[in-house]
């Protein structure tokens, strides 16, 4: 397992930590390949009742780290990301989420598949696909405007606005808030109570509130579909160098 991503367990839940605190948990494709094995794990490991999403150093996840897009080729090996979001979207246990600072891209877009996700007042969530020339992933352009309804997903996902705690506990995205310092055990103790519960009712009243997952993940290969080719256009190519141009600076 990766050294960026930190597995632990408690009382029949799984936590899976982000820790790559001086990129702000961006992924890579070496984080992405641990967080599908651990899922893997978990899907046949009879002991672990739910799984925990968080990160370290104050931020949740930065999104996906645009320097594996450079060296970009289509695939489950060189761009695991579509391997991952697949997994969390068919993963059959409970999954949740512990955010605090930034949430972007996939960051936002991986809580439309967990249970409960619990966040701190000053959480900032982004989907900002369209100004990376890039359409939406990970199901998004399906879920969040069931979620939130047509004007505030078109807001977000279209315009690309930023939204914070307060505004992710208004539109549902988010169960509850908390001080960063407790966010992480609001969710464990969440997540200790669903491992706590019956776990064939459990699991079926979960099967029968999100129906079958294969709208959603059809949604998703196409959303890959669209991604893929994007990646590669003269837009995206331009954004991204003016995008390493300013950190460079």
């Amino acid at each position: 397992m990766s050294e960026k991503i930190i597995v632990s367990r408690d009382a029949g839940v799984l936590r899976l930590l982000l820790n790559r605190p001086e990129k702000k948990n961006a992924l890579n494709r070496e984080m992405y390949r641990a967080l599908i094995a651990a899922l893997d794990g978990a899907a046949r490991d009879e002991t672990v009742h739910a799984v925990v999403f968080a990160g370290a150093g104050g931020n949740f996840t930065a999104g996906n780290d645009l320097a594996d897009f450079s060296d970009f080729a289509p695939g489950a090996e060189t761009f695991p990301a579509l391997t991952f979001v697949r997994a969390a979207a068919a993963f059959e246990k409970p999954l949740v989420a512990a955010v605090t600072g930034d949430a972007v891209g996939v960051g936002t877009t991986l809580l439309f598949h967990c249970d409960l996700v619990y966040a701190s007042p000053e959480a900032r969530f982004t989907m900002p696909f369209i100004d990376l020339a890039l359409p939406p992933e990970g199901g998004a352009s399906l879920l969040v405007p069931q979620r939130f309804g047509m004007a505030k997903a078109s807001q977000y996902l279209l315009l690309g606005e930023s939204f914070d705690g307060a505004e992710a506990l208004r539109l549902g995205l988010v169960n509850a808030l908390a001080s960063p310092e407790d966010v992480l055990d609001l969710g464990m103790e969440a997540a200790r109570r669903l491992a706590a519960k019956p776990r064939e009712a459990l699991l079926a009243a979960r099967r029968l509130m999100r129906g079958e997952p294969n709208d959603i993940l059809s949604r998703i290969d196409a959303e890959a579909a669209l991604f893929a080719k994007a990646l590669t256009s003269p837009e995206a190519r331009e954004r991204f160098a003016a995008f390493f141009a300013s950190r460079a600076r």
